[in-house]
């Protein structure tokens, strides 16, 4: 069975391959294709935006497509920066910058009360619009400085207690056994095994 999964970043690709293990599936992404359409989140919710991806994928490639949006919501911000995690400090902001606005809104923040959520909604689309989606979440707090060189996005800054490390102080094989990406990817896996062996 083929799966496009639809993104263009790498480490967010690296990190489904590894979690999505069945020799029966064909991993391919956005990076396989010469032209592909641009994916909008217009939506204000997770699953909407992972929807959207999903359907538009799954039409250009005619292959299953596996979609997600995700974001970072912290507590003492309202949920932000929530559905805009990707694009917070602007439209074609990089992770540096991101990190960078999220610790100036925090700043005065006491780090006992920076609690924070990372959401991953997951949408698998066949081109006929049968359609699957799941979610998983990781709760942890913001530390008042980036630590670490491993990860993406907000990993140097996600703090998890029970470790004692923030996300990019982890191997992605601690990373992914607590990610917000595995709980979602584990859930959709049954829906894939039932798939590829029933067709």
């Amino acid at each position: 069975m083929k799966l496009v999964i639809a993104t263009q970043n790498q480490g967010k690709l690296k990190e489904i391959q590894t979690l999505l293990d069945l020799p029966e599936l064909e991993i391919i992404s956005l990076a396989d294709f010469d032209f592909v359409p641009d994916l909008q989140e217009p939506h204000q919710s997770y699953i909407e935006n992972a929807r959207e991806k999903a359907k538009t994928i799954a039409e250009f490639s005619q292959a299953w497509a596996l979609a997600d949006d995700s974001g970072l919501e912290v507590l003492a911000l309202d949920q932000q920066p929530g559905v805009y995690s990707a694009r917070y400090a602007g439209e074609n902001a990089t992770a540096l910058e991101n990190n960078l606005k999220l610790l100036k809104n925090l700043e005065g923040v006491p780090f006992a009360n920076r609690q924070a959520e990372f959401i991953c909604c997951m949408v698998l689309r066949s081109p006929r619009g049968e359609e699957y989606s799941t979610e998983g979440k990781l709760t942890g707090l913001i530390a008042n400085e980036m630590r670490g060189e491993k990860g993406f996005g907000y990993d140097p800054l996600f703090f998890i207690p029970e470790k004692k490390q923030v996300l990019a102080e982890m191997s992605s094989e601690e990373k992914n056994q607590i990610s917000h990406r595995r709980q979602a990817l584990e859930k959709m896996k049954h829906f894939l095994i039932k798939k590829i062996h029933n067709g």
